[in-house]
């Protein structure tokens, strides 16, 4: 399992570089040249869902002690992914918009590994995790990064769902929260969420989610910011793209 996760992280490092020079075609990025598309909020759904069921699933049939402060993580996860896999794309306005069936292929396939490593992990391989836990500086701290980057995320996804009036379409300029700063603070929001999850729960498996969120989500953010300041002449200067103050 330990290899697993190490080899997982070798990965994603290999595949950041590429990842900084290749923009993922989807949402504004959509390009026809990547393959067949299929309905965008279908797809989605369809690349998240494993991670929802996966990784509840492998902790519920592993054979490691369940004390009740071990299903608190299994319910953050379940938390974060009711919310991505089936809330948010039902609130989406994205009649009429498609996504490469390829890019739903590659997701499914990360969600499945990272579903598994972490299920398997605290299902299977993690030490017991006592009532003490819940007082250590380790678990407050990364409970208050994990909430407070869930909260930064769903905000800012709210501001973006109510950008546009009924009937409209197009893009326009964000503003309010944390679009103060940065061009794409959901993105910054989740980076903070999986982060806190690794240090609450002081795991590899958890380390590994976070690395790889970060390793997704800031080539997202830099091509979102390029296109912003591209479409829009009047876009604020001071914002940076993922990072306040930084990047």
């Amino acid at each position: 399992m330990t290899i697993f996760t190490f080899a997982w992280i070798i990965i994603g490092i290999a595949i950041f570089p590429v990842l900084l020079r290749v923009t993922a075609p989807y949402g504004r990025h959509t390009s026809q040249s990547w393959g067949p598309l299929i309905p965008n909020r279908a797809g989605w759904i369809v690349m998240e869902l494993p991670a929802l069921v996966i990784m509840p699933a492998l902790f519920v049939l592993g054979n490691s002690p369940k004390t009740p402060v071990s299903w608190i993580f299994p319910a953050l996860w379940i938390l974060h992914y009711v919310n991505r896999t089936i809330l948010f794309p039902l609130r989406t306005h994205t009649k009429g918009k498609e996504m490469p069936l390829l890019i739903v292929v590659f997701a499914i396939f990360f969600n499945m590994a990272n579903g598994a490593i972490n299920g398997t992990y605290f299902g299977s391989h993690a030490a017991a995790y006592r009532t003490e836990w819940l007082a250590d500086p380790r678990f407050i701290g990364g409970m208050i990064l994990f909430l407070g980057g869930m909260g930064i995320n769903w905000h800012s996804d709210n501001i973006l769902l109510h950008l546009r009036k009924p009937g409209e379409t197009g893009y326009k300029i964000p503003y309010g929260g944390f679009f103060r700063y940065v061009s794409c603070p959901n993105l910054l929001g989740e980076i903070i969420e999986w982060t806190g999850f690794a240090v609450l729960t002081w795991s590899l498996a958890g380390f590994s989610f976070a690395l790889w969120t970060a390793i997704n989500l800031i080539p997202r953010a830099l091509d979102h910011h390029k296109w912003y300041l591209s479409h829009f002449p009047d876009y604020p200067k001071n914002r940076k793209a993922i990072i306040p103050h930084m990047l």
